[in-house]
Protein backbone atom coordinates (compact mmCIF):
# COMPACT_ATOMS: atom_id res chain seq x y z
CA UNK A 1 0.00 0.00 0.00
CA UNK A 2 1.15 3.47 -0.76
CA UNK A 3 2.62 5.68 1.50
CA UNK A 4 -0.08 8.38 1.13
CA UNK A 5 -2.65 5.75 1.38
CA UNK A 6 -1.92 4.38 4.49
CA UNK A 7 -1.25 8.18 6.31
CA UNK A 8 -4.92 9.13 4.62
CA UNK A 9 -6.79 6.39 5.86
CA UNK A 10 -5.12 5.80 9.35
CA UNK A 11 -5.94 10.12 9.56
CA UNK A 12 -9.76 8.83 8.86
CA UNK A 13 -9.95 6.32 10.87
CA UNK A 14 -8.50 7.48 14.09
CA UNK A 15 -8.05 11.36 13.46
CA UNK A 16 -5.10 14.22 13.74
CA UNK A 17 -4.41 13.84 17.57
CA UNK A 18 -3.11 10.55 17.71
CA UNK A 19 -1.62 10.06 13.91
CA UNK A 20 1.34 11.97 12.80
CA UNK A 21 2.34 12.35 9.40
CA UNK A 22 4.27 14.73 8.55
CA UNK A 23 8.10 14.53 7.48
CA UNK A 24 9.66 15.75 9.90
CA UNK A 25 7.94 14.05 12.63
CA UNK A 26 8.51 10.57 10.52
CA UNK A 27 11.90 12.00 10.36
CA UNK A 28 12.38 11.94 14.30
CA UNK A 29 11.22 8.40 14.73
CA UNK A 30 13.41 7.18 11.98
CA UNK A 31 16.55 6.81 14.96
CA UNK A 32 16.75 4.59 18.17
CA UNK A 33 20.35 5.06 19.75
CA UNK A 34 21.91 2.44 18.21
CA UNK A 35 24.89 3.31 15.54
CA UNK A 36 23.27 1.67 13.43
CA UNK A 37 19.98 3.79 12.61
CA UNK A 38 22.91 6.99 12.87
CA UNK A 39 24.42 5.33 9.74
CA UNK A 40 20.93 4.59 7.96
CA UNK A 41 18.05 6.64 9.25
CA UNK A 42 14.51 4.51 7.94
CA UNK A 43 11.36 6.18 8.06
CA UNK A 44 8.06 4.96 8.88
CA UNK A 45 4.93 5.57 6.94
CA UNK A 46 3.21 7.35 9.77
CA UNK A 47 3.26 6.67 13.51
CA UNK A 48 0.23 6.60 15.62
CA UNK A 49 0.39 7.46 19.60
CA UNK A 50 -2.66 4.78 20.58
CA UNK A 51 -4.80 6.23 24.10
CA UNK A 52 -6.59 2.51 24.13
CA UNK A 53 -6.59 -1.11 23.56
CA UNK A 54 -9.61 0.03 20.94
CA UNK A 55 -7.13 2.37 18.86
CA UNK A 56 -4.38 -0.61 18.73
CA UNK A 57 -6.98 -2.62 17.35
CA UNK A 58 -7.89 -0.81 14.83
CA UNK A 59 -4.80 -0.12 13.42
CA UNK A 60 -3.49 -3.69 13.81
CA UNK A 61 -6.80 -4.96 11.72
CA UNK A 62 -6.14 -2.33 9.23
CA UNK A 63 -2.38 -3.38 9.10
CA UNK A 64 -3.69 -6.96 8.59
CA UNK A 65 -6.36 -6.43 6.29
CA UNK A 66 -3.91 -4.52 3.65
CA UNK A 67 -0.20 -6.50 4.42
CA UNK A 68 1.25 -3.02 6.40
CA UNK A 69 3.86 -3.52 8.61
CA UNK A 70 3.36 -2.54 11.95
CA UNK A 71 6.69 -1.54 14.53
CA UNK A 72 5.57 -0.80 18.17
CA UNK A 73 8.17 1.33 20.09
CA UNK A 74 8.62 2.54 23.35
CA UNK A 75 10.99 5.87 24.10
CA UNK A 76 13.21 4.55 21.40
CA UNK A 77 16.26 4.32 24.08
CA UNK A 78 17.02 1.45 22.45
CA UNK A 79 20.19 0.27 21.11
CA UNK A 80 20.20 -2.11 18.32
CA UNK A 81 17.28 -0.47 15.78
CA UNK A 82 14.92 -2.76 17.13
CA UNK A 83 12.26 0.01 17.02
CA UNK A 84 12.47 1.37 13.52
CA UNK A 85 10.43 0.84 10.23
CA UNK A 86 13.63 -1.28 8.31
CA UNK A 87 10.80 -2.02 5.66
CA UNK A 88 8.41 0.67 6.05
CA UNK A 89 5.10 1.00 7.76
CA UNK A 90 2.80 2.33 11.34
CA UNK A 91 4.77 2.69 14.15
CA UNK A 92 3.12 2.59 17.26
CA UNK A 93 4.22 4.92 19.62
CA UNK A 94 3.13 3.34 22.74
CA UNK A 95 5.45 6.19 25.14
CA UNK A 96 2.69 8.41 25.59
CA UNK A 97 -0.05 5.67 27.10
CA UNK A 98 1.50 5.92 30.62
CA UNK A 99 -0.67 5.45 33.45
CA UNK A 100 -0.14 2.86 36.32
CA UNK A 101 -4.17 0.91 35.62
CA UNK A 102 -4.03 -0.34 40.05
CA UNK A 103 -1.20 -0.77 42.36
CA UNK A 104 -2.39 -3.81 44.27
CA UNK A 105 0.10 -3.61 47.53
CA UNK A 106 -1.79 -6.81 48.99
CA UNK A 107 -0.66 -9.27 46.39
CA UNK A 108 2.86 -7.16 45.95
CA UNK A 109 1.88 -6.38 42.24
CA UNK A 110 1.14 -3.81 39.86
CA UNK A 111 -0.51 -3.15 36.25
CA UNK A 112 0.54 -0.64 34.40
CA UNK A 113 0.42 0.42 30.53
CA UNK A 114 3.39 -0.43 28.65
CA UNK A 115 4.81 3.44 28.07
CA UNK A 116 5.20 3.89 31.98
CA UNK A 117 9.00 4.95 32.55
CA UNK A 118 10.75 2.63 34.99
CA UNK A 119 11.87 5.42 37.57
CA UNK A 120 8.17 6.72 37.63
CA UNK A 121 6.81 3.41 38.40
CA UNK A 122 9.34 2.73 41.69
CA UNK A 123 8.55 6.36 42.36
CA UNK A 124 4.91 5.21 42.92
CA UNK A 125 5.60 2.19 44.22
CA UNK A 126 7.84 3.57 46.72
CA UNK A 127 4.70 4.84 48.69
CA UNK A 128 3.89 1.19 49.53
CA UNK A 129 7.35 0.31 50.70
CA UNK A 130 7.86 -1.68 46.94
CA UNK A 131 9.67 -1.63 44.25
CA UNK A 132 10.53 -3.27 40.61
CA UNK A 133 13.93 -4.94 40.54
CA UNK A 134 15.57 -4.72 37.20
CA UNK A 135 17.49 -1.40 37.42
CA UNK A 136 18.47 -0.73 33.80
CA UNK A 137 20.55 2.57 33.12
CA UNK A 138 18.56 4.16 31.18
CA UNK A 139 15.82 3.95 34.28
CA UNK A 140 14.95 7.65 33.89
CA UNK A 141 14.38 7.13 30.10
CA UNK A 142 13.35 3.99 28.98
CA UNK A 143 9.64 1.96 29.54
CA UNK A 144 8.42 -0.62 30.88
CA UNK A 145 6.50 -2.33 27.82
CA UNK A 146 10.16 -1.47 26.17
CA UNK A 147 12.33 -3.72 29.07
CA UNK A 148 9.54 -6.12 28.43
CA UNK A 149 9.80 -6.52 24.44
CA UNK A 150 13.84 -6.44 25.48
CA UNK A 151 13.96 -8.58 28.40
CA UNK A 152 15.70 -5.93 30.30
CA UNK A 153 17.70 -6.20 32.82
CA UNK A 154 20.84 -3.85 34.33
CA UNK A 155 22.97 -3.17 37.35
CA UNK A 156 21.26 -5.44 39.88
CA UNK A 157 20.57 -8.65 37.85
CA UNK A 158 22.90 -10.48 39.40
CA UNK A 159 20.61 -10.66 42.39
CA UNK A 160 17.29 -9.71 40.95
CA UNK A 161 17.37 -11.44 37.87
CA UNK A 162 15.82 -9.67 34.53
CA UNK A 163 12.92 -8.55 33.94
CA UNK A 164 11.18 -11.75 32.58
CA UNK A 165 11.26 -12.80 36.29
CA UNK A 166 8.79 -10.50 37.71
CA UNK A 167 5.71 -10.56 34.94
CA UNK A 168 2.94 -12.25 35.77
CA UNK A 169 0.70 -11.31 32.89
CA UNK A 170 0.37 -9.58 29.87
CA UNK A 171 -2.42 -8.02 28.02
CA UNK A 172 -1.51 -8.10 24.09
CA UNK A 173 -3.21 -6.73 20.77
CA UNK A 174 -2.10 -9.92 17.65
CA UNK A 175 -1.67 -9.00 14.22
CA UNK A 176 -4.98 -9.62 13.38
CA UNK A 177 -5.95 -7.38 15.49
CA UNK A 178 -7.16 -10.24 18.56
CA UNK A 179 -6.71 -9.56 22.21
CA UNK A 180 -4.80 -12.06 24.10
CA UNK A 181 -4.26 -12.75 28.19
CA UNK A 182 -1.17 -14.45 29.28
CA UNK A 183 -1.34 -15.85 32.69
CA UNK A 184 -4.32 -15.83 33.22
CA UNK A 185 -7.16 -13.77 32.30
CA UNK A 186 -8.32 -12.40 36.08
CA UNK A 187 -5.41 -13.85 37.80
CA UNK A 188 -3.80 -12.37 40.55
CA UNK A 189 -1.81 -14.84 41.96
CA UNK A 190 2.08 -15.19 41.90
CA UNK A 191 2.27 -18.55 41.00
CA UNK A 192 0.65 -20.16 38.28
CA UNK A 193 2.06 -23.00 36.48
CA UNK A 194 -1.28 -23.68 34.44
CA UNK A 195 -1.17 -24.11 30.45
CA UNK A 196 1.88 -23.45 27.94
CA UNK A 197 4.08 -20.06 29.12
CA UNK A 198 3.18 -18.09 26.70
CA UNK A 199 4.06 -15.33 28.42
CA UNK A 200 7.40 -16.32 28.88
CA UNK A 201 7.51 -16.37 25.09
CA UNK A 202 6.20 -13.02 24.58
CA UNK A 203 9.08 -11.44 27.18
CA UNK A 204 11.97 -10.82 24.89
CA UNK A 205 10.17 -11.41 21.59
CA UNK A 206 10.90 -7.59 20.54
CA UNK A 207 7.46 -7.06 19.21
CA UNK A 208 7.38 -9.67 16.55
CA UNK A 209 4.50 -11.80 17.95
CA UNK A 210 2.00 -8.82 18.87
CA UNK A 211 1.57 -5.74 20.62
CA UNK A 212 2.04 -5.01 24.49
CA UNK A 213 -0.82 -3.30 25.52
CA UNK A 214 -0.72 -3.85 29.57
CA UNK A 215 1.46 -5.59 32.31
CA UNK A 216 0.91 -7.26 35.32
CA UNK A 217 3.96 -6.92 37.68
CA UNK A 218 5.31 -8.17 40.50
CA UNK A 219 6.44 -6.38 43.47
CA UNK A 220 9.08 -6.70 45.92
CA UNK A 221 9.66 -5.25 49.49
CA UNK A 222 12.76 -2.40 49.23
CA UNK A 223 15.56 -3.58 51.13
CA UNK A 224 15.79 -1.35 54.50
CA UNK A 225 19.83 -1.04 54.02
CA UNK A 226 22.94 -0.66 51.43
CA UNK A 227 26.44 -0.91 51.60
CA UNK A 228 29.32 -0.94 48.44
CA UNK A 229 32.73 -2.21 48.73
CA UNK A 230 35.45 -0.70 46.10
CA UNK A 231 37.83 -3.33 45.42
CA UNK A 232 41.18 -2.63 43.57
CA UNK A 233 43.53 -5.06 41.36
CA UNK A 234 46.91 -5.07 40.18
CA UNK A 235 45.94 -8.28 38.12
CA UNK A 236 42.79 -8.18 35.83
CA UNK A 237 42.53 -12.12 36.21
CA UNK A 238 42.13 -11.38 40.15
CA UNK A 239 38.79 -9.77 39.75
CA UNK A 240 36.58 -12.30 38.09
CA UNK A 241 38.17 -15.02 40.80
CA UNK A 242 37.30 -12.58 43.57
CA UNK A 243 33.72 -12.75 42.37
CA UNK A 244 33.72 -16.52 41.95
CA UNK A 245 35.44 -16.62 45.77
CA UNK A 246 32.47 -14.64 47.25
CA UNK A 247 30.02 -16.24 45.62
CA UNK A 248 31.56 -19.33 47.29
CA UNK A 249 31.17 -17.79 50.77
CA UNK A 250 27.81 -17.91 50.39
CA UNK A 251 27.31 -14.35 49.19
CA UNK A 252 25.16 -13.27 46.82
CA UNK A 253 25.60 -9.13 45.93
CA UNK A 254 22.65 -7.04 44.18
CA UNK A 255 25.15 -5.90 42.10
CA UNK A 256 29.05 -6.44 41.07
CA UNK A 257 30.04 -3.89 38.35
CA UNK A 258 33.69 -4.04 36.62
CA UNK A 259 35.55 -1.03 35.30
CA UNK A 260 39.15 -2.75 33.86
CA UNK A 261 42.05 0.30 33.18
CA UNK A 262 40.17 1.75 29.77
CA UNK A 263 37.39 2.33 32.04
CA UNK A 264 39.34 3.90 34.94
CA UNK A 265 41.59 6.25 32.62
CA UNK A 266 37.74 7.84 30.85
CA UNK A 267 36.44 8.45 34.22
CA UNK A 268 39.62 10.44 35.75
CA UNK A 269 39.93 12.13 32.44
CA UNK A 270 36.40 12.89 32.77
CA UNK A 271 36.65 13.40 35.98
CA UNK A 272 39.52 13.84 37.82
CA UNK A 273 38.25 14.92 41.23
CA UNK A 274 36.78 11.35 41.71
CA UNK A 275 40.55 10.15 41.83
CA UNK A 276 39.83 6.41 40.71
CA UNK A 277 43.03 4.15 41.60
CA UNK A 278 45.14 3.23 38.52
CA UNK A 279 44.78 0.09 38.19
CA UNK A 280 44.08 -2.91 35.93
CA UNK A 281 40.71 -3.66 37.55
CA UNK A 282 38.30 -2.47 39.78
CA UNK A 283 35.58 -4.22 41.59
CA UNK A 284 32.02 -2.71 43.16
CA UNK A 285 30.24 -4.85 45.18
CA UNK A 286 26.76 -3.88 46.30
CA UNK A 287 24.71 -5.32 49.25
CA UNK A 288 21.53 -4.67 50.26
CA UNK A 289 19.09 -5.77 52.84
CA UNK A 290 18.50 -5.67 56.63
CA UNK A 291 21.22 -3.55 58.26
CA UNK A 292 22.55 -6.57 60.09
CA UNK A 293 22.74 -8.84 57.21
CA UNK A 294 24.47 -6.15 54.69
CA UNK A 295 27.25 -5.42 57.46
CA UNK A 296 27.95 -9.19 57.92
CA UNK A 297 28.01 -9.96 54.10
CA UNK A 298 30.24 -6.54 53.71
CA UNK A 299 32.68 -7.64 56.30
CA UNK A 300 32.72 -10.92 54.17
CA UNK A 301 33.06 -9.62 50.66
CA UNK A 302 36.11 -7.28 52.53
CA UNK A 303 37.89 -10.02 54.20
CA UNK A 304 37.27 -12.74 51.02
CA UNK A 305 38.44 -9.49 48.36
CA UNK A 306 41.04 -8.82 50.25
CA UNK A 307 43.23 -11.85 49.81
CA UNK A 308 43.98 -10.81 46.13
CA UNK A 309 43.18 -6.92 46.29
CA UNK A 310 45.59 -4.48 46.46
CA UNK A 311 43.08 -2.63 48.63
CA UNK A 312 39.40 -2.67 49.86
CA UNK A 313 37.24 -0.18 51.01
CA UNK A 314 33.22 -0.66 52.79
CA UNK A 315 31.12 1.85 53.63
CA UNK A 316 27.13 2.09 54.46
CA UNK A 317 27.59 5.62 55.16
CA UNK A 318 25.15 7.40 52.20
CA UNK A 319 27.66 9.88 51.22
CA UNK A 320 30.78 8.05 50.63
CA UNK A 321 28.65 5.15 49.07
CA UNK A 322 27.34 7.77 46.23
CA UNK A 323 31.43 8.72 46.17
CA UNK A 324 32.29 5.37 45.59
CA UNK A 325 29.47 4.62 42.61
CA UNK A 326 30.03 7.82 41.07
CA UNK A 327 32.85 6.28 39.18
CA UNK A 328 30.49 3.75 37.91
CA UNK A 329 27.63 5.77 37.02
CA UNK A 330 29.03 8.27 34.44
CA UNK A 331 31.49 5.27 33.06
CA UNK A 332 29.20 5.70 30.06
CA UNK A 333 29.24 9.44 29.73
CA UNK A 334 33.17 9.31 30.55
CA UNK A 335 34.18 6.68 27.37
CA UNK A 336 32.67 9.12 24.85
CA UNK A 337 35.28 11.47 25.75
CA UNK A 338 38.36 10.09 25.25
CA UNK A 339 39.18 11.77 22.71
CA UNK A 340 38.31 15.08 21.56
CA UNK A 341 37.10 14.71 17.81
CA UNK A 342 35.02 11.15 18.93
CA UNK A 343 32.14 9.82 19.86
CA UNK A 344 31.00 6.79 21.52
CA UNK A 345 29.33 4.08 19.18
CA UNK A 346 26.47 1.88 20.55
CA UNK A 347 26.98 -1.59 18.77
CA UNK A 348 28.60 -4.99 20.05
CA UNK A 349 28.19 -2.98 23.23
CA UNK A 350 26.50 -5.62 25.70
CA UNK A 351 27.72 -9.16 24.91
CA UNK A 352 27.69 -11.78 27.84
CA UNK A 353 30.26 -14.39 28.67
CA UNK A 354 30.55 -17.34 31.40
CA UNK A 355 32.09 -15.88 34.24
CA UNK A 356 35.23 -17.69 34.15
CA UNK A 357 36.05 -16.03 31.01
CA UNK A 358 35.62 -12.74 31.17
CA UNK A 359 39.64 -11.70 31.87
CA UNK A 360 40.13 -13.88 28.30
CA UNK A 361 37.11 -11.56 27.08
CA UNK A 362 38.38 -8.34 27.84
CA UNK A 363 42.28 -8.75 26.97
CA UNK A 364 40.73 -9.71 23.57
CA UNK A 365 38.71 -6.62 23.54
CA UNK A 366 41.95 -5.21 24.14
CA UNK A 367 44.03 -6.87 21.18
CA UNK A 368 41.04 -5.83 18.86
CA UNK A 369 40.66 -2.56 19.44
CA UNK A 370 44.70 -2.45 18.83
CA UNK A 371 44.14 -4.43 15.81
CA UNK A 372 41.77 -1.71 14.75
CA UNK A 373 43.56 1.07 16.33
CA UNK A 374 40.42 2.32 17.86
CA UNK A 375 39.84 3.25 21.65
CA UNK A 376 37.54 0.64 23.43
CA UNK A 377 36.84 1.78 27.15
CA UNK A 378 35.84 -2.17 28.96
CA UNK A 379 33.14 -1.72 31.85
CA UNK A 380 29.99 -3.80 32.79
CA UNK A 381 27.81 -6.11 35.13
CA UNK A 382 30.28 -8.88 36.33
CA UNK A 383 28.41 -10.64 38.41
CA UNK A 384 26.48 -12.17 35.24
CA UNK A 385 28.85 -12.05 33.00
CA UNK A 386 27.30 -9.10 31.07
CA UNK A 387 30.36 -7.03 29.25
CA UNK A 388 29.76 -3.61 27.45
CA UNK A 389 32.43 -2.48 25.13
CA UNK A 390 32.10 1.03 24.29
CA UNK A 391 34.49 1.81 21.06
CA UNK A 392 34.63 5.77 20.57
CA UNK A 393 35.31 6.84 16.79
CA UNK A 394 34.60 9.79 14.74
CA UNK A 395 31.87 9.17 12.69
CA UNK A 396 32.26 11.90 10.48
CA UNK A 397 35.28 10.02 8.95
CA UNK A 398 34.48 7.06 6.74
CA UNK A 399 37.15 5.10 7.20
CA UNK A 400 37.09 4.79 11.05
CA UNK A 401 33.38 3.81 10.25
CA UNK A 402 34.19 1.05 8.37
CA UNK A 403 36.94 0.02 10.78
CA UNK A 404 34.74 0.20 13.86
CA UNK A 405 31.87 -2.67 11.83
CA UNK A 406 34.69 -5.02 11.69
CA UNK A 407 35.77 -4.51 15.35
CA UNK A 408 32.06 -4.88 16.10
CA UNK A 409 31.47 -8.01 14.45
CA UNK A 410 34.93 -9.74 15.49
CA UNK A 411 33.25 -8.71 19.34
CA UNK A 412 29.94 -10.58 18.41
CA UNK A 413 31.90 -13.66 17.16
CA UNK A 414 34.35 -13.45 20.36
CA UNK A 415 31.19 -13.58 22.45
CA UNK A 416 30.23 -16.95 20.66
CA UNK A 417 33.97 -18.36 20.67
CA UNK A 418 33.64 -17.74 24.28
CA UNK A 419 30.48 -19.64 25.05
CA UNK A 420 28.25 -16.60 25.66
CA UNK A 421 25.73 -14.52 23.92
CA UNK A 422 26.03 -11.71 21.41
CA UNK A 423 23.47 -9.45 23.75
CA UNK A 424 23.18 -9.74 26.63
CA UNK A 425 20.11 -7.04 28.06
CA UNK A 426 19.79 -4.83 25.00
CA UNK A 427 18.01 -7.07 22.78
CA UNK A 428 18.74 -8.66 19.00
CA UNK A 429 17.00 -5.87 16.67
CA UNK A 430 18.57 -5.64 13.46
CA UNK A 431 22.30 -5.40 14.56
CA UNK A 432 22.75 -8.68 15.78
CA UNK A 433 20.04 -10.79 13.65
CA UNK A 434 23.06 -11.91 11.75
CA UNK A 435 24.40 -13.93 14.45
CA UNK A 436 20.99 -16.41 15.31
CA UNK A 437 21.75 -19.10 13.34
CA UNK A 438 25.98 -19.13 14.70
CA UNK A 439 23.75 -18.93 18.18
CA UNK A 440 21.03 -20.56 18.45
CA UNK A 441 21.68 -23.43 15.46
CA UNK A 442 18.66 -24.93 14.46
CA UNK A 443 16.39 -23.76 16.97
CA UNK A 444 15.87 -20.60 14.92
CA UNK A 445 13.83 -22.55 12.62
CA UNK A 446 11.27 -23.36 15.22
CA UNK A 447 11.51 -19.67 16.33
CA UNK A 448 10.44 -18.65 12.56
CA UNK A 449 7.55 -21.03 13.02
CA UNK A 450 6.06 -19.69 16.07
CA UNK A 451 6.28 -16.62 14.46
CA UNK A 452 4.22 -17.33 11.82
CA UNK A 453 1.84 -18.91 13.84
CA UNK A 454 1.18 -15.71 15.77
CA UNK A 455 1.67 -13.61 12.37
CA UNK A 456 1.05 -15.43 9.47
CA UNK A 457 1.20 -12.04 7.20
CA UNK A 458 4.62 -11.09 8.48
CA UNK A 459 3.73 -7.28 9.40
CA UNK A 460 4.78 -7.61 13.31
CA UNK A 461 8.34 -5.84 12.81
CA UNK A 462 9.90 -8.09 10.31
CA UNK A 463 13.44 -8.05 10.15
CA UNK A 464 14.38 -7.93 13.70
CA UNK A 465 15.62 -11.27 15.78
CA UNK A 466 16.11 -13.68 12.83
Amino acid sequence: MEKDVIKKQLLEMLGPDIVLTQDIDLMYYSYDSSFFTKLTPLSPSAVVLPRSVEDVQKVMRFAYQNKVNVIPRGAGTGETGGCVAIEGGIILDLSSWNDIVEIDAPNMQVIVRPGIIHANLNEQLAAYNLFFPPDPGSSKMCTIGGMVANNASGLRAVKYGCTEQYILGLEMVLANGDIMYTGGINARCIKNVSGLNLTKLMIGSEGVLGIITRIRLRCWPKPRARGIAMVVFDKLDDAPATVLDVYREGILPSGIEILDSSAISAVNQFKPHINLPDAEAILLFEVDGNPPSVEFEGNVIKEVAGKRARSVEWSTEPKRMAELWEGRSITATAAARVRADGTRVFAGEDISVPLSRVADTLRAIRALGAKYDIKVVNYGHIGDGNVHTAPVINPEIPEEVERVKKLVHEIHLLAIEMGGSTTGEHGVGIVRRQYAGLEHGNAVDYMRKIKMAFDPEGIMNPGKLF
